[in-house]
This record gives structure tokens, sequence and C-alpha cells, in this order.
């Protein structure tokens, strides 16, 4: 027994740590951030004042992390986040198709407790930073457990601040602002007025389910009794949960940080409030057998301060796409701003205005200009309000966390500030060694590796898949509005189309060729070539003979616009760069098939082209005279890891029980680590939670390989591969002069390498 003598003096219990790297902040940008850094030997603390990762996207709020997929509802087509970020999303869609926000828990935790250079703390809050007075470089931070009633002093010579609310920064005297910008300071029309409001608000959900017998509820004395004060009571639907109530946003009037409590408990008065309408107002008889699973602990936020750096992204860039000499992340999401009066507004919950594609953000945007030791991270990078808008979604921060681990590693190796990374003798080199990470950034003309040895190799393959048709499965879809195809295209003469059309009557079909003014973009705003086709009653084989020809491999679409509508055949088939699409809307994310700009609103107007989900969106059945050749071996020794300005995968024949795609050297090399790319269908926006998906593994995914030296014995194999990448670190190098990857089985659709890199050093 333990006897304490209540005159001695006590403390809290205290430890010091020492690392390479302080990480504030355990959402998916921390997340990114820590294991990056610490994959590549960096010793980390990564300090989070909740329970649990993941920030929104936890179970503790449990808002789908999404980013420049948009849904899918927007023309940024194979834009889903590579990297750790993408590692993630993955093994994810492996363990819980069904997107349930504590099992995304579980799978953040595995993820961080996998690596052993990172100190995860949770439950842990910063209160006071130690801080050089003359260079204003954090020298170390306290933070405190409630949990265990411990002390922590954290002492590095890199900081960064994921933390939402940016409390590192602020402690350390950071430049930062709250509130809009005026439409002058930028030029940016989206500005919005002192009317509108400043500030985007909290949101609170809830989940429903149904218990199969009656459930009385009995609402608390503190729930909002006059559902009528809500100017968007008609939105309520029985059958919504969880993230479909986004639009319940409140505090964009009021201090969205140190009036955090206040704001919490009005939305809980609004849940609880519409829950009791649902249930008792007698609207809703749908309602009998459900009961209130779950309500939100704390507010999910959307915006508190944002920090300068160097540079501060506006609105222009995202809308323009403009290209930084110093990018190093991406962003899709629509620029996606709020009323400030949340559900109180007589407004639209949300205006979304969408750029024509993926847009960069540099590197100067992610540390502070202030404090010169203070990486940045989610949603505190340096943007304007507008910008911030688009950046805020958290696959955006994800990404760019990556890139702030990579950076943080090279700052630590060089003892380098972050600021003095810039110079182009770190730059290249630093983000070379980010993006053979499978850190996508788009727009990047081909940047020379000069350690990957597939540079120097000849590449072959047993076969390559010609594409001599999408074959036809004997059914037919009903065309209500225009579809089309986008597909890999070749340079020079295009192969002439051959369609099957089923028509109830004579008429015409209207065939147009288009493709995006900007290489990258999937926007098929540009009509290359029309052809004016004859229906006749029933069955139609429609020949398309293309004259137009360009320069370089491009993605094309092969748009059929109906005067009525009309039948086309489907196919069962899923090709690499290949993707049906449809001229409509997904009213999530827009609220029309075009995009209409305000009169002034620097916006650009077009036409939205959109995919569907499997198990939907089959391709269209075509055949190509002369076939299709998009898949050529060399393309797995350069370009993107995903289909972007040309496709960059080799796909084997089906007919091949081979499969080998193989690289050969003049002289021996010495082989110690090879990275592998598959393709998991980047198109597919994966949503954490409460989204259900079809599958867990992506059908296009290789799912056995092997790896052999040229004498034929396994240097590597695998088998239940799921992952879009895989890195074989040979724990030995070995000289040969030849590698082959022979791909044994996929998760059922044809499948293909879009990358291979390999290196003599691990």
């Amino acid at each position: 027994m333990d006897i304490h003598n209540l005159q001695q003096p006590r403390k809290l219990h205290e430890s010091r740590i020492d690392c390479d790297l302080t990480i504030v902040g355990g959402g998916l940008s921390g997340v990114c951030t820590a294991i990056t850094a610490a994959r590549e030997g960096l010793t980390v603390v990564l300090v989070q004042d909740r329970p649990v990762l993941g920030g929104n996207a936890s179970s503790e709020v449990r808002l789908w992390a999404l980013g420049a997929t948009s849904h899918m509802g927007n023309n940024n087509r194979w834009a889903r986040e590579g990297g750790i970020i993408d590692e993630i999303m993955v093994e994810n869609l492996h363990r819980n198709p069904e997107g349930n926000p504590v099992l995304f828990d579980a799978v953040l935790l595995d993820k961080v407790f996998a690596e052993n250079n990172i100190t995860l703390l949770l439950d842990t809050a910063v209160f006071k930073i130690d801080q050089d007075k003359e260079s204003l470089e954090i020298r170390g931070l306290w933070a405190f457990s409630s949990l265990n009633e411990s002390l922590f002093e954290i002492r590095s010579p890199l900081f960064c601040d994921s933390s939402g609310d940016g409390i590192l920064g602020y402690l350390s005297g950071a430049d930062f602002r709250v509130g809009a910008e005026g439409k002058e300071e930028f030029d940016e029309p989206l500005a919005p007025d002192e009317f509108y409001g400043e500030l985007l608000g909290h949101t609170i959900y809830f989940y429903s389910k149904d218990t199969g017998a009656p459930v009385e509820y009995i609402a608390p004395d503190f729930a909002l009794k006059d559902i009528t004060e809500i100017p968007r009571m008609d939105r309520i639907k029985a059958s919504d949960t969880g993230c479909s109530f986004w639009w319940l946003e409140y505090g964009g009037r009021l201090d969205t940080v140190h009036e955090n409590q206040e704001i919490k408990k009005e939305l809980w008065k609004v849940s609880y409030g519409i829950w009791d309408y649902i249930k008792n107002s007698g609207k809703f008889p749908e309602a009998e057998n459900l009961t209130l699973e779950w309500v939100g602990m704390i507010p999910g936020k959307r915006e508190s301060r944002r920090f300068e750096g160097d540079y501060m992204l506006r609105q222009s860039d995202i809308i323009e796409q403009r290209l930084f000499d110093d990018a190093v992340s991406y962003g899709g999401w629509a620029v996606d701003l709020h009323p400030a009066d949340g559900l109180y507004s007589e407004r639209p919950p949300c205006n979304q205005f969408h750029s024509k594609g993926v847009y960069q953000i540099p590197y100067r945007c992610y540390y502070s200009r202030s404090v010169p030791n203070l990486f940045l991270n989610g949603r505190l990078i340096s943007a304007s309000h507008v910008a911030f808008g688009s950046t805020r979604v958290m696959m955006t921060g994800a990404h760019g966390g990556q890139a702030v681990g990579m950076a943080a590693v090279w700052c630590r190796r060089k003892s380098l500030l972050p600021r003095e990374l810039l110079k182009e003798t770190y730059f290249a080199p630093f983000r070379n060694a980010l993006i053979r990470t499978g850190h996508y950034i788009p727009f990047l003309p081909e940047l020379e590796d000069p350690d990957d040895l597939v540079a120097q190799a000849v590449i072959s393959a047993t076969s390559t898949l010609a594409v001599e048709a999408v074959r036809g499965n004997g059914t037919f879809e009903s065309l209500e509005q225009p579809a089309g195809m986008l597909l890999p295209l070749p340079a020079g003469s295009l192969p002439s189309v051959f369609i099957k059309v089923m028509s109830s009557r004579k008429g015409k079909l209207k065939v147009q060729l288009r493709k995006s003014v900007r290489p990258g973009n999937f926007t098929p705003e540009q009509v290359l070539e029309e052809i004016v086709c004859s229906l006749q009653e029933g069955e139609n084989r429609i020949t398309i003979p293309f004259t137009h020809q360009e320069k370089e491999p491009f993605f094309g679409v092969i748009a059929l616009l109906p005067d009525f509508p009309v039948r086309v055949e489907c196919s069962d088939q899923r090709l690499p760069g290949f993707l049906s699409l449809y001229h409509e809307m997904n009213e999530k994310v827009a609220k029309s098939v075009v995009q209409e700009a305000p009169e002034g609103s620097g916006i650009e107007s077009f036409e939205f082209w959109l995919p569907r989900r499997r198990p939907d969106g089959k391709l269209l059945a075509m055949t190509f005279d002369p076939p299709l050749l998009p898949y050529t071996p060399d393309a797995a020794g350069r370009g993107e890891e995903r289909p972007a300005v040309r496709n960059t995968a080799w796909v084997p024949s089906p007919d091949d029980p081979a499969s080998t795609l193989c690289f050969s050297w003049a002289e021996s090399v010495s082989v110690a680590k090879i990275m592998l790319s598959f393709d998991t269908d980047f198109d597919h926006a994966m949503e954490s939670a409460q989204w259900k998906h079809p599958e867990r593994h992506i059908p296009s995914c290789v799912r056995h390989f092997r790896v052999f030296d040229g004498n034929g014995n396994v240097l590597a194999e695998l088998d239940n591969n799921y992952s879009t990448r895989q890195v074989l670190n040979l724990g030995r190098a070995v000289m040969l002069k030849t590698l082959s990857v022979q791909i044994v089985s996929s998760w059922g659709a044809e499948a293909g390498i879009f990358r291979v890199r390999i290196f003599s050093s691990e």
C-alpha cells in the first residue's frame, strides 16, 4: 500500500521528449506529415488533443474525407490524391467498404502505431511554448494530458502546426488572418461582402438507425422547439443521416475559436430539435421505427485562423490553374463558400464554383513567413478566404501534409530552415524524393530522377494489349442526354470508330470529337470535329471516320449528342484510361449540368461531363480500326502514375499467360529496391465514412505479381495485393542485367503497371 503524506508538495508527472520534428494536430494532414517524416528516419512527436486521430474525419465528427475528386461530381478525372493518403484510403476500402467511421479511426491508429519513429500523445493539449526572442524560432513546447495527469516538455529544431485553429502558430506570434479579405486585396470577385459574412461555421451531425420496432422519442428540454426558425426546413428528410446534414451550420458570425462552446450548444439544440421534429411532428411516419443512434460530441469546424506564408493562394490561382515553380501539392474541390448565418440564412447553404481542372499549391504556402522553423498544414495554410474555400477539405490537407513531412526530412538532413529549402540545389532533389513516394503533383514537366535505373534500361514486354474493341455485352443503355467515351487517342491519324445504336425511328445522331484546351484537364470544351450520322429504325452500326490529327497523344472524348433518346450498346470491360461520361450534374456539388458564371465573378462557364460509379458507369461498346495502342511497355518507365496528360500504363494482352514486363541493361547494375505502381482507379473518390463502396478491392489492381532476375530466380512475390504501390526492399543489393515483373492476376479487370522505379540502394 502506498501512503502519501499530505504535507509533501505535489506536482504533475513530467516528461521531456527530444525529437527531430514536433507536429501539433492529429487530423489527416498531421497524420500524413508524421508518417512521411518517420518513414524517412526522423523522430517525430505527434501531439493530438483528442482521444482519436482523424480530426473531422474521426468518429467524433464523422465527416467523409474528400478532396479533388469532389464525389466524382466535377471534371477532375483520375484526381484522387496519391501517396500516404491514398495508402490510407485504399486500406480503409479493404477493411471498411461500408464507411464505418469507428473502423476508420482504427485504420489511422494502425498506420501511426506501425511507425516506430512516431511518439503519439493522444488527449494532450499544447498550452505554452519556448521561443528565441531574437530569431523567433520555436525551441520547445509544453503540453498537458488530463487523461494521465502528465506534463510533457517537447523540444525539436522543426515544428509543424496541423491543429486546425493554429494554437502553435498563435502562441509563437506567427502572422495570421481571420475573416475574409476585401475584393481588392487579391483581385477576388468572389470575396464576400459583410452581409454574406466572412467566416464559415461549424456543423454537428447525427446518425439514426432502424430498430425494427416503434421507438418513442422524448426530446431534452434544451432542444430547439420551433423548427420553423430554420429557413431550410424543407430539406429535412427522415432518411438523412450523418454528413447528409452538412448544412446544419452555425457560428460564422461568432469567434470560431473562443466561442466554440456556445456554437456547440446551439448545434446540439438544432440536432436534437430536428430529431424531435422528425419523430414527433407527424410528418414523417416512415420514422416510427427509427432511433437516434449518435450525436456528435464536438462540432466539425470549417474555418478559424489562416496563417501567412511567403505566398498566399488566391482565387485566380485556382480558377486559372496557375503553375508554380515550387508546386508540391494540389487541390480540386470547388471554391465552396457558405453564408455566415449558416442554417438560419435565407441564402443557399453553399455556393460551389469549380475550375476546369485541378490546381497546384506552392511550397511557399506551407511555412510561416514570420516564425522561421514553423511549417503550416491542413486548413492553416497560407491562402485567402476565397481560396481557402477550396483548400480546406481534408484530402487536400492530407496531401499537403506529405509534402510538409518530406520537406521536414530534407530540412533536417541539410540543417535548413523551411524557407531555405527553396534553393534550387535542395528543392529539385527534395521534390524528386517526394514524387518517389507516390505523391502526385499535376502539370509538372517530366522530371529526371538521376537515381532511377529504369532511365537507362531497355523496356520490353511479352505482350501489349491492343484495343481493337471495347467489347459489347449485348445490353443497351438509353441515352436521355448527351454521353460519350473519354479515352487515350494517338498522335497523327485517328482510327475509324464503329458504334452500335438502337433507334426507335429514323433520324440523325451528332457525334463530336472533343478535348480539353489544356493538356491534363478533362473538361471537353473544344470540339475538334463533328460528324452527323443517319439512323434507321432498329439496329444501326454507325461508322465514324474521324479525320482530325493531333501532334501528340491526347485524351479525347467521343461525344454522342442525340436529338431524341437512342440506345447504345454497353460493355463489361474496364480499361485503364477509358471512362464513359454523361452530360449531367451531381447535385451534391453542382446546381446544373452547366456551371454558369455570374457576371464579373472571375469564374468560367463550362459543361459537366461526369462518370458514374461502379458497378454502374459501363463503358460504351466501340470498335477501332486500326486498333488503339495506348499501353506500350515504355509507358511504365516514365510519366505520372495515373492517366494524366497522356496514358502512362503498360497493360498486357489477356491472352498472354506470362504477362511480363522486362528491364534490360547493357552492363550489370546493382538493384536493392523496386517500386511498383498499380491501378487503383484514381477516379474513384473513396469517401472514408458513410458512403458505401461496391467492392473491397479495385478490379483493375494487380492482385498477384512476381519479380525475377535474368536467371529466372524470384526476387519478390506478393499475392493478395490491393494497394496502389508496393516498395520491395530486397535486403541486399543484387547484380543483374535483366529484371522482370510478371502479372499473375488482377481483381477482375484488365490490370497493368503504371510505373516501375528501380534503385541501387534502399
